[in-house]
Order: structure tokens, then sequence, then C-alpha cells
């Protein structure tokens, strides 16, 4: 099986431009493409990973990959998929982000000489003169159009500021750019950037004729790729010291039943042979998966090592034991009053609730166990020596700390 029949395979595809020339480019290892990064924050989300691994496994089959980064763009912020305006970013915050993608997308690309470049779009976004811009860009895009796209479509009721209105001229010109002075001919994205992407494509050839050859591929982001990289509320980062190691692990190995195999299939690098053969796979064999799922994809973040620990990890909790690599929480005298803590605040001391409120609510209400066995009363109490060795406290399924006292 050929690299795009792969990609086909594994559900990615969404919608295409040239597809036959897409397919010939991809398969003979002739694309030089680009995806590109906004630098919102300090860390890439487990949200990235669909783009992540789609540039390596192009890689992989002799394509070149362009990891954009968003320097310039993120000065404007991407108004789709949003109901309000992205934060504004200083310029320092937004080169220490981009300084810190730089090093986690080393971890799926290589970016030796020739292999792939990094770019960020500040290098020509922020010298442009607006009035030339206008003059030589602007002119391509018909309001009505831009007006149409699903990106602004979706703001116009809250409100659209122009500020954000001119992100689809800047994406498209990073392309236009990208283009001529690189040789880029492919753009990927989420097909909810599909307009903006078009516009790209579109640029090219009014600016360079209909003969230059600029394509578009959106990946598939159906409702599990919108939820990816995000858990009760909360992103889901690569770094590690935003979310550990074992919570990454846990994340995935905590997705539903339908979505596991789907996962497999677009993220990890199993072959599809093997994958294909999960499909009938059901009840205790779903958590087998799901555990694959989740080494795999810990194993290509954080390494061997770690992804290990994590397993070993998980699983002793799983059984109600406590293990050393288990995120922890460790409490001093001071937590204790009259030698004593009652479960509510060794709630709020672990992170696992906000408030007192919701810990009495989360008891009341079944969801909180101790060591395995489930806590009805909400003044159950716990001295320091009790705690000595850690006890593991859970609320609900998937939030869990083990809870030390040190004395």
């Amino acid at each position: 099986m050929q690299i795009y029949e792969e990609l086909v395979a594994r559900g990615l595809i969404a919608q295409v431009t040239n597809e036959d020339e897409i397919r010939n480019m991809i398969n003979e290892g002739k694309a030089t493409f680009y995806i590109g990064f906004d630098c919102t924050a300090d860390s890439l989300t487990a949200g990235h990973f669909m783009a992540l691994t789609l540039m390596k496994r192009l890689q992989m089959a002799g394509n070149k990959p362009i990891a954009l980064i968003g320097g310039g763009t993120t000065m404007i912020g991407d108004p789709s998929g949003r109901t309000d305006m992205r934060k504004m970013l200083t310029l320092e915050d937004i080169q220490h982000n981009a300084d810190c993608f730089k090093r986690q997308m080393e971890k799926f690309i290589d970016f030796s000489e020739g292999k792939a470049m990094m770019i960020n779009n500040a290098d020509w976004l922020l010298s442009l003169n607006y009035v030339d811009l206008l003059r030589e860009v602007g002119a391509c895009f018909s309001v009505n159009n831009m007006l149409r796209a699903e990106c602004y479509k979706q703001r116009m009721e809250k409100g659209l500021s122009f500020l954000e209105f001119n992100y689809m001229i800047m994406q498209s010109y990073d392309f236009y750019h990208l283009y001529k002075t690189y040789g880029c001919n492919m753009q990927f994205g989420g097909d909810d950037q599909w307009s903006n992407m078009l516009g790209g494509t579109e640029l090219i050839r009014r600016k360079l004729g209909k003969d230059a050859h600029a394509m578009t591929i959106t990946l598939l982001t159906d409702s599990q790729g919108k939820k990816m990289g995000k858990t009760a509320g909360n992103a889901v980062w690569l770094d590690p010291n935003k979310t550990s190691p074992f919570d990454f692990y846990q994340y995935w190995r905590n997705v539903g039943d339908a979505d596991v195999l789907k996962c497999i299939r677009m993220l990890t690098f199993l072959p599809i042979e093997q994958i294909n053969e999960m499909d009938s796979w059901e009840g205790s064999q779903l958590n087998t998966a799901k555990e694959i799922l989740a080494y795999e994809l810990t194993k290509m973040v954080h390494g061997e090592d770690e992804a290990e620990k994590a397993q070993v990890s998980a699983r002793a909790l799983f059984s109600a034991g406590a293990s050393a690599d288990m995120p922890t929480e460790t409490l001093t005298a001071d937590d204790f009053i009259d030698g004593k803590i009652d479960i509510l605040t060794v709630l709020v001391k672990a992170g696992l609730v906000p408030s007192k409120s919701e810990a009495r609510r989360a008891v009341e209400q079944g969801g909180v166990s101790v060591d395995g066995e489930k806590v009805s009363d909400i003044k159950k109490v716990y001295t320091p020596e009790e705690m000595k060795e850690g006890i593991v406290v859970r609320r609900g399924k998937k939030s869990y700390k083990k809870v030390v006292a040190e004395i």
C-alpha cells in the first residue's frame, strides 16, 4: 500500500483539490508541504497529534515537510471554531511559545539538512506594508466569498473583529510566500481550515497563473478530533511539566470504546493489517486496545522508559495499588488540624476538586474512593501515620492522586 492510499485507509483525508496529482506527487515523494501551528500556548497539545504524525508519515515516504510556526498569524488570531476573540499575546510571549514548539516538533520530524524546514511566518508577515499588501493581495479576495466561509459565518452573530477578518488573507499569503520562496506545492490542515486554505491556493493561481501547481488537502477533523487534546476543560499537553507522562498515558487509556480503534488507526504507526485485525475486538479486548493506544502515543512523546512506567502505574491504580510513578501530592504538618485531615480537604489539596463544596457533592454522590474503597462519610478523617506510605485518592473513573503525608 502506497502512502496516499494508507492515509485514506487510516481515515485521515477529508477533502482535496487535484486528487490524482496529489496522489502521484505524495506517492513519488515529490511533495514539499506545510502545516501551520499558531503559537497560542507554550506547548503543543494532544490535539496536534494528527498533524505531527501526518508530517512524520509523509517524511518517511520521501516527502519534505515545512513546519510553519505562526509567529505572525498568532498576532491576528484564527477565528475558526471559536465563539470569541483570542487573547492578545505580546511579541515576547509568541517568541517564547515558538521556541517551545520547535523543541517538541523535533521528536516527530527529522530537521537535519535537506530533510525538513522549520520557518516562522513572522519573518515576512510582520514586515509587510499594509497598503502594499492590500494592493497586491487584497484585490484577489471577494468579501462576499469570505463572509460565506464557515470560519467567519459562525462568528457573525456574536461579532467578528476586523483584526480576525484579516486572518484568511494572512494564511493565504503564507502559502503564496512558501510556494515562491521554498517551492512548497502542498498544504495540509484541519477541515475547519478549508476556506482559509482554498484562499491560498486561489491566490497562487491568481498571482502566478493557472499552471501553478498548488494543492490543498484537509485532514479529517471529526468529533473525536475536535475533542482531542482536552479533558474536563483542560488541555492535555505534550510538555511533561504541564501534563505528566502518567496523566498523558491515562488520557489515552480512557478514550471511549467507540473511539479507540479510530485513534489507533489515525495516530499510531502500527501496520494497517494489524489494526484491521482489531476491528472485531469487543468487551475486554477494547481495554487492551486502549492500553496499546496509550502506550504507543506516550512512547512517541515521552520515550519508551516513561511509557513503561506509566503503564505499570496505571495497572497498579486499576488494581487499587499505589505506584511510585503515580502523580503525587505531599502534605505537611501544616495541612493537619489536631493531627487529622478530613476527606474534603484531601480532595481539594490533591487538586481533584476546585472547592470543598464540589468535594462534598462528589462524596455524597458516591464518586470518591480511597485505596479502592468508596468513601461515603464527608467527615471521614485521616492521620499523618495513615498517610505515611501514601493513599490513592480517586474521584470518578479518571481523576486520582497518591497523597502522602510528610512526617
